[in-house]
Formats: structure tokens, sequence, C-alpha cells
């Protein structure tokens, strides 16, 4: 799991020594003789990250899906439609729904989840980033400058992704989070392509991710195991609800990663597993257990079953299957 669900009892002493290296680099920025450009980016960068993470900090133990999608998309839209649905369908399973707060895709999620339910990172740009009516003036709305800041918030602080139809902005957001995911440097999550009702928006790309990219060897095959395509609000909602039907998350301790379960695997399951994943092993095989004590800093996953293993590191399309093959156990 990564930081931001860190439990409370952290020790208070490693804490401290985090804040005394954050101060010591910006004592170290005098030093560097730092041009005042720099210095007015490091400072509205750490202000803002601050200011959200305040923010988010009471809800970080409540699942989050975020929805990217075009601020142009009128009401009139079947895709409007098909996000409002999707945000009611998911805060309707107790999930909060973030998005960059603006028009369009994004109001129509906030819509379908309620204010309650509702949670936006909104980018101040020149144009077309004006604030939904259904977020407006809420305390879990975020105004950031950055895109870079705003990017690293909706990952940071998201459990499931929901991509809509959109422009550039979606493009590059959904791309990261995808690279993100296939380069190991974020926890597995899915994502999910959801097109409006017969739609080919997301068909489209998957047909160039499969012509162009897999083609020519820029991706692998399990790659494509990272998203899930759908222009259903049904299918993508059991989607990210089936992630984490046993599987509860995962964090590195030294040389093994560690998922935590909802529930051990049966006898049957460990065996498929040690049969079908051992590829992704870099020695030993997978174990049952319990939380080790470098774990010890989330008390409140104690309870928990693992399945410890030591992973290569590289090839995250089969951890993601491994995930789907966890999540497909009856017990």
């Amino acid at each position: 799991m990564d930081d931001k669900k860190l439990s409370p009892d952290w020790p208070q002493e490693r804490i401290a020594e985090l804040i005394e290296t954050i101060k010591e680099s910006a004592d170290k920025l005098a030093a560097d003789r730092t041009s005042r450009g720099d210095l007015k980016i490091l400072s509205r960068t750490l202000r803002e990250l601050r200011y959200a993470f305040k923010v988010f900090s009471p809800y970080r133990h409540s699942r989050k899906v975020t929805v990217f999608g075009s601020a142009r998309t009128p009401p009139s839209e079947p895709s409007y439609r098909q996000a409002e649905a999707f945000g009611r369908a998911m805060s309707g399973h107790g999930w909060f729904v973030i998005t960059g707060a603006a028009s369009g895709i994004m109001e129509a999620a906030h819509i379908g989840a309620g204010r309650e339910q509702s949670m936006g990172l909104n980018i101040l740009l020149p144009f077309e980033q004006s604030v939904n009516r259904i977020i407006a003036g809420d305390r879990k709305l975020v105004y950031m400058k950055y895109f870079f800041t705003r990017k690293l918030m909706f990952v940071k602080e998201s459990d499931a992704f929901c991509l809509m139809p959109g422009g550039f902005g979606t493009l590059d957001e959904g791309l990261e989070v995808l690279t993100l995911m296939q380069t190991g440097k974020h926890d597995m999550m899915p994502i999910v392509l959801l097109d409006q009702p017969g739609g080919d928006y997301w068909t489209v790309f998957d047909q160039f991710v499969r012509r162009q990219l897999l083609a020519r060897g820029m991706i692998g095959p399990d790659d494509l195991s990272l998203y899930r395509l759908t222009d259903r609000v049904d299918e993508a909602t059991a989607e990210i609800l089936r992630f984490y039907r046993v599987y509860h998350s995962m964090r590195y301790v030294h040389s093994n990663l560690v998922f935590r379960l909802r529930r051990p695997p049966s006898e049957s399951l460990m065996t498929e597993i040690n049969a079908r994943f051992r590829d992704i092993l870099t020695d030993g095989e997978f174990t049952v257990g319990e939380a080790l004590p470098e774990e010890r800093d989330e008390s409140d996953l104690a309870s928990l079953p693992r399945l410890i293993f030591r992973f290569n590191r590289h090839d995250y399309g089969r951890l993601r299957q491994l995930i789907d093959c966890i999540n497909s156990d009856e017990g």
C-alpha cells in the first residue's frame, strides 16, 4: 500500500525526521543560490500539496474512484448521462467520486454521486474550468495551479480510475495512470475505459494500442490486462468492486511483495497460483502468512491474511492477472 494510508500510530520520531529533511532541503536552496522563479515553483507546489493533503486526510480510509473525461460534454450527450449513472452507482456502494470539479463529464459524475460523496481537484485555467454547481464551495474541493500536483493527488488518493471520452487532458491523465501501473510506480488498481452505450471512443483507442504499440513490441501482451473496456455502467462498477473482492492492498517489505487479503486463499487456489504464476517470481514460491513485523505501522490491517512472494518487479500485467485469479476464488 502506498503512503496515503499510513496508520495514525506511525512513529512520531520518523515523522519529525521527515519534516527536518524538508527543512534541510529548503535551507540548501539558499546555499545553491536558487533563482526566484524556481523558488516560486517550489513554494507554490509545497503549499498546494500541503493543503490538498489536509483536505483529503479525513477520507484516507474511504474508497475513492477518479473519473476523467471532457469538460465540454453537454448534458444532452449520452456520455454525460453515462457519467452520471456511473457516479450514482459508485456512491451507492459507499465510494467517493473524485473529478476535476469542472463541467461536462466531471459535473455529471458529481451529480450522480451527490455532494456528500463528491471530491474535487480543480485546475486554475483562464477558460472552461469553472467549478461545477455540485462541488462549488464544498470542503472537499481543492484548487490547484499546476497540472503535475493535481495529477499527483488524483493518483495518490484514488483506489480506482474510470476514463470516459475526453480531449488531450483525459488522454494525458489516462496514459499517465497506465504508465505508472505498467512500470510499478504505483500500487495496482483497476482502470476502466467507459464509453457511451454503443460508442467507439475507447474501442478505437484499444485498436491503436493493439495495432501500433503491441504489434511493434512497444508493450507486451500482458500489459493489456492493465485496463478493461466497456460501454456498460454495471460492468464498469462490477469491475472495480470485484478488484477488491478478496484482494485488499499491497506493500513491498524488503525483497517480498505482500498482498493483504480479505480472507486466506484456498488450498486449491494456492496450488493454481504456484503453477500459473511461477514466472513472476525471482525465487521461492507463493506462501500464505500473517502480517510481517515491518508492517506494524499499519495496525489496522494486522488481522488480514497475507500472500507473500518475491516478485520480479517487471511483469506488472501478470501481477494484475494474479489479482484477478485471487478474486476469482470462491473460498
